[in-house]
């Protein structure tokens, strides 16, 4: 269900004819990883650059990582920022029970030979967005916000130049995946996101109320092995790892494929559906940091400040991602 769009959607909303600009901020992670793949594999997106945050493993290797894998799909022509290495007020967090020690566990890839580049992500983020024309630059987050967050902060007049965020991050019906309460990358900067939420840019968020509804189950990942591409092949072995924790821990029919759901969102929106409301992030709290409490049924005057989905094409999505992936070597 969908409500009408309000004036924050209306005004910086319009879809370019041409490919879209976007920058992914990202620590990957096997589901940033594929979500990677799929940007690259599409015709109608421009990767303008790829930044690194501290999120699933360290900022150092989440950089490392994305290097791999442009180098994986023949893609050395993108450049690679380090971003921030801690969130912003508090220790890091990562994850590697989930994603093993290099946080793409699964397939043997070789150290890149890519450079990563001397410039900070946040410089990089900044620069970027005030050298091309207002209202032409997506940002997609596929960890937590730090280093968004940090260049909202650094440079405040980017707010009015990014045409949107599309973020994965945070969770209504489906509680928390690292707490009871919390979403991994809101939990693991909730000032981060804090920012971001009050940052008045147009803002799609992907929770777990939609990743856990795109699973890949046995016939999907069978479907992936026989792909004969590299990247297929690296895609299929990261999925078999990363699966056994989730599994175990949900006891699904298949593992959920969090990131990915954001550049589908971009490519496919009519497969999604949600509702603008407001999200706010609890900062502080021993049980409670990093839930994200929405207003779906606007009970109180919080203005609109995302579009919150909730549903997924969960067949259709899978599509998508299996056609983009055969493109690619």
């Amino acid at each position: 269900m969908d409500i009408v769009s309000t004036g924050l959607f209306q005004e910086r909303r319009s879809l370019p004819e041409n490919r879209r600009k976007i920058i992914i901020d990202t620590d990957p992670g096997q589901d940033d990883a594929i979500a990677l793949m799929l940007a690259l594999a599409s015709p109608h997106l421009e990767v303008l650059g790829i930044v690194s945050v501290a999120g699933n493993v360290p900022v150092a290797q989440t950089a490392t990582n994305a290097c791999k894998i442009l180098e994986l799909a023949d893609r050395r022509d993108i450049k690679v920022y380090a971003g921030c290495a801690r969130p912003l007020r508090r220790p890091p967090i990562t994850a590697e029970h989930v994603h093993g020690q290099s946080g793409m566990d699964g397939p043997v890839l070789p150290a890149p030979t890519i450079a990563l580049q001397a410039q900070h992500g946040v410089d990089f983020l900044i620069d970027t967005i005030r050298a091309h024309p207002a209202g032409t630059i997506t940002v997609v987050t596929l960890g937590p916000m730090t280093n968004l967050a940090m260049a909202l902060v650094k440079a405040p007049d980017i707010a009015q130049r990014v045409e949107q965020v599309v973020a994965m991050g945070g969770a209504y019906s489906e509680c928390g995946n690292i707490t009871p309460n919390a979403e991994f990358n809101m939990f693991a900067d909730p000032d981060a996101a804090d920012i971001v939420l009050h940052g008045q840019i147009p803002l799609t968020l992907l929770p777990l109320d939609v990743t856990h509804q795109f699973l890949v189950t046995p016939p999907r990942l069978a479907q992936l092995r026989a792909m004969p591409g590299r990247c297929a092949q690296a895609a299929a072995s990261m999925l078999g790892f990363s699966e056994r924790f989730d599994l175990k821990k949900y006891g699904w029919e298949g593992a959920p494929l969090h990131d990915p759901c954001t550049i589908g969102w971009l490519l496919a929106p009519d497969l999604f559906s949600g509702r603008e409301v407001n999200v706010s992030v609890v900062v502080d709290g021993p049980l409670m940091q990093g839930a994200t409490a929405v207003d779906w049924w606007h009970v109180t005057d919080r203005p609109v400040n995302a579009r919150f989905l909730r549903h997924v094409d969960s067949d259709g999505l899978w599509s998508l991602l299996a056609d983009h992936l055969a493109r690619l070597p």
